[in-house]
């Protein structure tokens, strides 16, 4: 029991640990999204394309959030900006943008010699340096996460089904696109001092793929989501004060085995559930079986 609840015992423990459950929530519902519409690249993007905002920020002397957040504001809306002037694809111009954030925040890096800490600190994440008014904005996020997530569902499923149904429907796919980049921009803004940028994606995606092993209800894989990212955020921890490692780090690695372990897990109750219950197939729709009047398009159609 003491290994369990010594770390309790440290206020900055404390701190981190409910600062690191605000990002999970937040990152269990964005991610969620970022998962069913394909977005981990521009997630990504984002978590680099915050570089130039921090470093310049760290070198005028500016709050380090404020640079990250008008940074990343600035990356989301250029890409959006090329997608609707230019004839250059989406993830063409993520890419392009992507390197251009990234060589200037490397520039601006280079330019200042007393950078090392902080350089690393962005990259990696520094979650036990987490303060109160850093939990209360943390919060603030969450709430609003959910607030428009919540507002916007219906027309994120629209879009994410059909953008030309939710046109019809008046839900306006264009709107909801650009409120879920905004999402993610907020997710990848608050995490990034957790996990750091290059592991930010990681806490996005790996609850969310664990959660929608066992769920298709997105609601429910939000939840769960939530849930496997804050015991990432616990088990990464617990590894750093027992094993003295990087936290950031320690909890995207967890987060990851936690979704490495939920597909085995759900992988292995199939194949159980097959061998007691096992399906026969019809005879029926056995291409080698069927009837010599069966149209040919009927029979594809049974074997697709």
């Amino acid at each position: 029991m003491p290994f369990l609840l010594e770390p309790f015992a440290v206020e900055f423990f404390v701190r981190a640990l409910c600062g690191g459950v605000l990002v999970a929530v937040i990152c269990g519902v964005v991610g969620t999204w970022v998962v069913i519409r394909g977005m981990a690249f521009l997630g990504e993007a984002i978590g680099h394309g915050m570089l130039p905002g921090v470093a310049l920020a760290t070198v005028v002397g500016a709050p380090v959030l404020l640079g990250a957040a008008l940074s990343a504001a600035a990356m989301s809306a250029a890409i959006g900006l090329l997608q609707r002037r230019g004839r250059l694809s989406y993830d063409t111009s993520i890419g392009l943008l992507f390197v251009a954030m990234l060589s200037l925040g490397v520039i601006i890096v280079s330019h200042s010699r007393s950078f090392a800490t902080d350089a690393t600190a962005l990259l990696f994440g520094d979650i036990l340096a987490i303060r109160p008014d850093d939990i209360a904005m943390l919060l603030v996020a969450a709430v609003v996460t959910v607030g428009v997530a919540s507002a916007f569902h219906r027309a994120f499923v629209a879009t994410a089904f059909d953008p030309r149904i939710a046109r019809t429907l008046g839900l306006r796919p264009q709107l909801a696109h650009v409120v879920l980049v905004a999402l993610v921009t907020l997710a990848v803004v608050a995490s990034f001092q957790a996990v750091g940028t290059l592991l930010v994606v990681g806490l996005l995606l790996a609850p969310s793929v664990a959660a929608r092993a066992w769920t298709t209800r997105i609601p429910t894989t939000m939840l769960g989501a939530s849930l496997v990212g804050a015991a990432a955020v616990l088990v990464g921890l617990f590894a750093s004060w027992h094993f003295a490692v990087a936290a950031g780090a320690s909890i995207a690695t967890a987060a990851v085995l936690l979704a490495a372990l939920s597909a085995a897990a759900r992988s292995l109750l199939t194949r159980a559930v097959r061998r007691r219950h096992p399906v026969e197939r019809p005879e029926s729709a056995s291409p080698r079986r069927a009837s010599p009047d069966v149209p040919a398009v009927a029979l594809t159609e049974r074997t697709r």
